[in-house]
């Protein structure tokens, strides 16, 4: 006994000893290992775990290779189950049962501005400052910004000009993300820009410290697999973090005490300026008010409060629009006219530009389905959704990569075919096609994306056409084009082309006169 227990205290490096060590490696492992019971105690199927980071090395798989095995996709995203639902399930959770999952991801590592921006709010707070910022969504306030998108988009057609002239292929993914840098530039924060002629701008520079921020940095690794250490992230120094978060707060307080000093009638018309409105109006809104996909307000609540919010939240605001605005639109334009290399926009110009408007929805959704983005959320307590026992801490994914390739809901799910999104809509599940999401967490820029993105493809092909080139990634069928495989796409805050999308541009010989766009219904 006495010859065990001195082999117990065998000393191991650093002077401790062999018990405490052991003890050490239990808990490890222990830590390591116990949440991946969860949804095995659920009775639910799933990749087996890692210890530590979960399923996370599956991200780079398809969605729809994972169902075929596992049914109903549920991994685990680091130490938390994620739950991958299905329509119906979709259809409970984000409106009959919103109250139960009224959150989104939390991301523990937020430092401000981004921490006070609408996608990182929760509970009461963030439906107080969603009924805030809804009205200012609204058809009427669309019109008012539409100008300042018109001046951008003259920008864009006079750079588009240039590429005409010199005849060259070109990367036409780059060439949006200037312009809806400059949109966001404009409407957001007040600020007059042209990214692609003048890359050098302070705006600009500080802009694009944000945009190689990827999930798989061998940082977010550790975040993930030892969540408690997040919060680290907001007090570790971080030059880059640093330098772009005190840049754009700075330049938003700096043009709020310019508009306070400027009379009513001289202030812009933008969605800074109607934010700043809020800290003096008396009107109250209703904390329910803003369904904005499917176009109807819950009333059901009569608590209202008064439409106001703090700087920091103002702040917060602007930022949200420059992370989820400046990306998610010009990957769409890209894609958008990546499906539309030589084709379609050619058989409708002659119908000229109310008809063109109206038409571009279809590709653009189309565009969308094929290449979507996404957001996950919570769930705040253990629950029944559809038949399925989801515990409390899951994660819920929108898995959009599977419900827009779902072949019982689109056939020929690969193929790009706008028609879908005309007489067909109706008769789809409501809940397989969810790129700004649905119910009261939305996006609340749905409306002015879509008119962004609308005025730019629409003023673009009434002037030029977009061609293939020798370094045009296109496949093709005798349908039209497909979804293609030669695209190489890269995940950083959304999917976008990995090596950009180049084609070249002519001017058209014809053209036709602008009409104002039909009006959007409030």
């Amino acid at each position: 006994m006495e010859m065990v227990m001195n082999i117990l205290m065998i000393p191991v490096p650093g002077g401790v000893s062999v018990p405490l060590f052991m003890i050490f490696l239990a808990l490890l492992y222990w830590y390591a290992t116990f949440p991946y019971s969860a949804l095995a105690r659920c009775g639910i199927r799933h990749p087996k775990p890692s210890p530590f980071f979960g399923n996370m090395f599956l991200f780079r798989l398809v969605h729809l290779d994972l169902i075929h095995k596992y049914g109903r996709v549920i991994y685990y995203l680091g130490r938390r189950p994620v739950v991958v639902a299905d329509p119906d399930m979709l259809r409970q959770i984000m409106v009959k049962d919103f109250s139960t999952f009224p959150n989104r991801m939390t991301i523990r590592a937020a430092t401000k501005p981004m921490s006070d921006c609408l996608l990182m709010l929760r509970n009461e707070h963030w439906k107080r400052v969603r009924s805030i910022l809804t009205p200012s969504f609204s058809a009427t306030k669309m019109k008012e910004m539409g100008p300042l998108i018109n001046m951008t988009t003259d920008t864009l057609l006079t750079n588009l000009l240039g590429h005409v002239q010199s005849a060259e292929s070109f990367d036409i993914h780059r060439c949006f993300g200037c312009f809806t840098m400059d949109v966001i530039a404009s409407v957001a924060f007040g600020i007059q820009v042209d990214s692609q002629k003048d890359p050098d701008d302070q705006f600009v520079h500080h802009a694009w410290k944000f945009f190689p921020f990827s999930f798989f940095r061998p940082i977010m690794f550790v975040f993930f697999a030892f969540p408690f250490l997040a919060p680290l992230a907001r007090v570790i120094p971080n030059k880059r973090r640093d330098e772009m978060n005190n840049f754009f707060i700075n330049c938003i307080q700096k043009i709020i005490r310019q508009r306070d000093e400027q009379p009513v009638e001289e202030r812009r018309r933008d969605f800074l300026q109607l934010t700043l409105d809020t800290r003096s109006t008396k009107e109250c809104v209703s904390l329910e008010h803003f369904d904005v996909v499917n176009h109807s307000p819950n009333r059901r609540s009569v608590q209202t409060q008064k439409r106001m919010m703090s700087e920091d939240k103002i702040v917060g605001q602007a930022f949200v629009f420059f992370l989820s605005g400046y990306e998610t639109s010009s990957n769409t334009l890209a894609f958008t006219c990546y499906l539309l290399v030589d084709d379609f926009f050619t058989r409708y110009v002659s119908m000229g530009f109310t008809r063109l408007y109206q038409c571009a929805g279809s590709e653009i959704s189309e565009a969308l389905r094929l290449y979507p983005p996404g957001l996950p959320g919570d769930v705040d307590e253990d629950c029944m959704v559809n038949r399925q026992f989801l515990p409390k801490g899951a994660t819920l994914e929108i898995p959009a990569g599977y419900l827009h390739y779902d072949p019982e809901n689109w056939p020929e799910p690969e193929k790009f075919i706008p028609d879908r999104f005309t007489a067909a809509k109706a008769s789809r599940h409501p809940f397989v096609y969810l790129t700004f999401g649905a119910g009261p967490r939305s996006c609340v820029g749905m409306r002015l994306a879509q008119l962004e993105i609308k005025m730019a493809l629409v003023h673009v092909f009434r002037k030029f056409n977009i061609v293939a080139s020798t370094d045009t990634k296109v496949g093709s069928t005798c349908d039209g084009p497909s979804f293609d495989t030669y695209l190489n796409l890269s995940s950083h805050t959304t999917l976008g082309p990995k090596n950009g999308i180049y084609v070249k541009i002519t001017k058209r010989e014809t053209e036709r006169e602008p009409v104002t766009p039909p009006a959007q219904k409030e």
